[in-house]
């Protein structure tokens, strides 16, 4: 089989692409014909409206890695692949196409003739990002991709939903909810963005009830919804207004008294140190509001108007409201003074309007009882977060949380199966109801169906168990797959949906023991991706880079390598094209290599490994096997791809290759050597390498197969990991090379330090005191002066130095390299002494850094380590510098 001399991703990855999937490989074994170990992994479900991006690319790329590993190891493994209806998100896309194409709404066409305008949108464009998560190289098992509004899963949401009101776990009620004015729904907090926004801080003047002329103050950034305050806070130590405390102001334009109360959770220093308390419209306001007994009055109607509490304001947009009453104030000399501030202002993701708080009529779920058992499992180590910090955000939610509200204003999702007789008494059902079937309980007609659908969350928190058959508990899916192993998510969902379906595990799996309930064992948190400069990367903001580009210009293997490579455990990513090049010429370096290794293969092979440098490259083949094996069963995805770029760059092509060469070109028992190491080494180089990339090593695999003139067993797909028989640690052989190592490295820092050509050959002293140095380095230096273009080598236990000479060390050794008369010393001076004082400066910075215990403290530990070896290797150089210059 014939490489192509350069490495073209674009010629190989579609059609092998193709091949995989037509060969099951990613479809686990029927049962009783694998292994009879399962390993699960549950994609998060993208929305259908979604593309690829880095996120998603970053996402998919670690959860292929585990999943090709694992199925490498034997598990019968199965990876989910589906996507989420995403109610809002799809509705507002299909709603603006409508308009844009045809200028009608939703309500023009109905809530039927809407949803069939939605499912066709879906099936149109819904599974594009299944298709860019292909391009990627995920292994998923297609066959059972699932969908948030499949048969299958809308019975188990409703399913959920009843069991939960049998329960009393659902309830209907009053309660304050993020509201979008443009989209008339209740959004959840994913859905809100936070923006950064010039804004007024307005100082209000209430006058006091009982002391005439006079005037108590309250900050705002919302005068607008003075309107529906029932009272005003001040901290209770402020001694400005404890005498206050009690008493009560009147508001402007609705003439209402309201009380002034004392609450620890006043700011003092904010504005005035008093402030307004508007329950029905601000979360923190709603918790003062029920500390005080407060009443709560809401201002608003749903599309963002002034109702019959705004008085003289009513039927107004809030913003043309809040222009007039400020102006209205001013005049009444109720304006003390505005102040300019910059302040976060929550936005709708959606329509891009700012969300109001407003009290609701909404469905909600009672989450305490559901939130122990999930305490629970983190805590007696059912489940874990990688990185660990993680586990306390989930906690701390878990153990502040909230009930959940369930519903939400819209047409697309699962609509509520509650429905209503004639006095509005619910009726809760697994199957429809009818208008005029009896009500189940009241015996009356029923009139009508609950028009809201269910929170998204409300879907996806089932997604480990209902992709898996739930709520049939006999599945053989759920059965056999659940629980899950292993989840790869992004931390701003950890509560929104990791808590979720922990919960959902322990309340709909009760037949289960308890760690069989909890749907995964790790939750892998991974890197949030950033830009260049830092900034996280949106759509809004147009930093994004689009992971399909770089695909097309480097290839989905480099792509996948520079990711895993950049993204460092607990760490974000900064990112920018240019950076896709280092995998890009990690995988160009792999594919020169097969090259060269295909090419010599001519001739008879051994596996009488008796040369030092084949010994040593078996040796480091199976140390790099172990640290790659124990970093992805830890799922240390940086620690593993960079232990094998080292081995792949460094031992295999840098040395060996080149120790190697000679050898091919001989007859003999060690030209056969050669060559059998290096098809040992190719082949399990490619099983490790292929998770990370899949493509170039399948195709590495059939060439290195097709030349060898053997069948392989299997695709490297599926082919077993590497199990380090290849080669087995050999100590010895790695202290002898290392040795040689160490010397060829002291003789290139000399070229590099005295800037002499590097295919000049030169002359090399070598003070050695150990004996056993100095033998070791006698028997290896035909190997030494070959790599180092030496065309004299003497070893010795003391070399005096020659006048002309530049100094190099080793471990246990000093390497002397006379220079040539044409070499400008007064200049070579010149050019060292500036170095030595730039490397010294530098030495001190970093001693001096090192040695603050604020920075010690404040640190990384990682970064700490970093700027230590800095430190070593400063050292070294400075020393280097010195002796040399104590030389000339």
């Amino acid at each position: 089989m014939e490489l192509s001399s350069r490495f073209e991703p674009s010629a190989i990855e579609s059609d092998l692409y193709d091949r995989w999937e037509a060969s099951g490989a990613f479809t686990p074994p029927a049962e009783g014909q694998g292994s009879g170990r399962t390993f699960t992994v549950m994609i998060p479900p993208p929305n259908v409206t979604g593309v690829l991006h880095m996120g998603h690319a970053l996402n998919g790329t670690i959860q292929d890695v585990v999943v090709r590993h694992r199925r490498k190891q034997g598990y019968d493994t199965l990876w989910v692949p589906g996507t989420d209806h995403a109610g809002i998100a799809t509705q507002a896309v299909v709603e603006k196409k409508l308009f844009a194409e045809e200028s009608k709404t939703r309500e023009d066409l109905g809530r039927e003739a809407f949803l069939q305008r939605i499912w066709d949108w879906k099936e149109e464009h819904g599974n594009m990002i299944l298709r860019q998560f292909r391009s990627l190289g995920c292994s998923c098992d297609w066959s059972r991709t699932a969908f948030t509004m499949d048969d299958g899963l809308s019975h188990a949401v409703r399913k959920a939903f009843v069991e939960l009101w049998e329960r009393d776990l659902i309830y209907r009620g009053a309660r304050l909810v993020n509201w979008d004015c443009v989209l008339q729904t209740a959004v959840s907090d994913d859905e809100i963005e936070y923006e950064s926004r010039k804004g007024k801080l307005w100082h209000l003047k209430y006058p006091l009830v009982e002391r005439e002329g006079e005037f108590l103050v309250v900050a705002t950034t919302r005068p607008e919804t003075m309107l529906g305050d029932t009272g005003v806070a001040v901290h209770p130590e402020d001694e400005r207004y404890r005498a206050l405390v009690g008493t009560k102001v009147r508001l402007p334009f609705v003439d209402r008294e309201v009380p002034i109360v004392a609450d620890d959770s006043v700011d003092p220093e904010y504005g005035s140190g008093a402030v307004k308390i508007t329950p029905g419209h601000d979360p923190a306001d709603y918790e003062r509001g029920k500390r005080h007994g407060l009443p709560i009055i809401t201002i608003l109607e749903k599309d963002g108007t002034l109702n019959g509490e705004g008085g003289p304001f009513a039927g107004l947009k809030r913003e043309e409201a809040r222009k007039q009453l400020v102006a209205q104030l001013d005049e009444l000399g109720l304006l003390e003074k505005v102040e300019d501030i910059v302040h976060n202002v929550s936005i709708s993701d959606r329509s891009k309007s700012p969300i109001e708080p407003l009290v609701s009529e909404q469905w909600f779920v009672r989450m305490q009882p559901l939130a122990e058992p999930a305490i629970q499992a983190l805590k007696e180590g059912t489940l874990e977060f990688r990185p660990e910090r993680w586990g306390k955000v989930y906690l701390h939610w878990l153990e502040n949380v909230q009930d959940w509200c369930i519903s939400r204003q819209l047409w697309w999702g699962h609509q509520i199966p509650v429905w209503y007789d004639e006095d509005e008494v619910p009726a809760v059902s697994l199957t429809d109801l009818a208008v005029g079937d009896a009500h189940p309980t009241t015996g009356k007609p029923i009139v009508r169906r609950d028009p809201d659908v269910l929170d998204t969350w409300a879907s996806s928190w089932l997604w480990p168990l209902a992709t898996l058959g739930w709520p049939d508990h006999e599945a053989p899916d759920l059965a056999r797959f659940y629980p899950t192993q292993f989840l790869s998510t992004a931390s701003e969902i950890i509560y929104l949906w990791v808590a979720r379906m922990v919960m959902a595990g322990y309340a709909f799996m009760p037949e289960r023991p308890g760690p069989e309930r909890n749907p995964f064992k790790t939750v892998y948190i991974h890197a949030t991706v950033l830009d260049g400069k830092g900034k996280r990367m949106s759509k809004s903001a147009g930093n994004g880079i689009d992971p399909l580009d770089m695909i097309e210009q480097y290839g989905a293997d480099a792509v996948r390598f520079s990711l895993l490579l950049l993204t460092k455990e607990g760490q974000d990513v900064r990112l920018s094209p240019d950076r896709f090049e280092q995998g890009s010429r990690f995988c160009t370096k792999v594919w020169n290599a097969a090259r060269f290794v295909l090419m010599n293969l001519g001739g008879e092979r051994s596996d009488g490994a008796t040369a030092l440098e084949d010994r040593w490259i078996l040796s480091r083949l199976a140390r790099v096997t172990e640290e790659v094996s124990a970093a992805l069963e830890a799922y240390q995805f940086n620690d593993a791809a960079s232990a094998l770029y080292r081995f792949v760059w460094n031992d295999f092509c840098d040395w060996y290759l080149e120790l190697a060469k000679s050898r091919l070109t001989e007859e003999g028992e060690s030209s056969a050597a050669a060559r059998g190491t290096l098809v040992r080494v190719l082949r399990d180089t490619l099983g490790l390498l292929h998770p990370f990339t899949p493509f170039f090593t399948e195709t590495l695999w059939d060439a290195l197969h097709e030349t060898i003139g053997e069948q392989p067993a299997s695709m490297l797909c599926s082919a077993p990991w590497p199990d380090g028989s290849a080669g087995s640690v050999d100590a010895e052989a790695e202290a002898e090379l290392g040795l040689v190592q160490e010397l060829v490295t002291a003789v290139r820092r000399v070229r590099s330090l005295t800037m002499v050509g590097e295919r000049l050959p030169l002359r090399a002293l070598v003070a050695a005191p150990s004996a056993e140095v100095r033998a070791v380095l006698g028997a290896q230096s035909g190997r030494a002066k070959a790599l180092a273009i030496l065309e004299d080598l003497s070893i010795a236990e003391t070399v005096e130095r020659p006048p002309a000479s530049a100094v190099a060390v080793g471990p246990g050794f000093e390497v002397l390299v006379p220079l040539s008369e044409e070499v400008d010393f007064e200049r070579l001076k010149e050019v060292l002494g500036g170095r030595h004082k730039k490397a010294e400066g530098a030495l001190a910075g970093l001693r001096k850094k090192l040695t603050n215990e604020g920075f010690l403290r404040g640190a990384d530990p990682e970064v700490v380590a970093a700027e230590t070896a800095r430190q070593a290797e400063l050292e070294l150089e400075c020393d280097l510098l010195a002796r040399n210059l104590a030389g000339f």
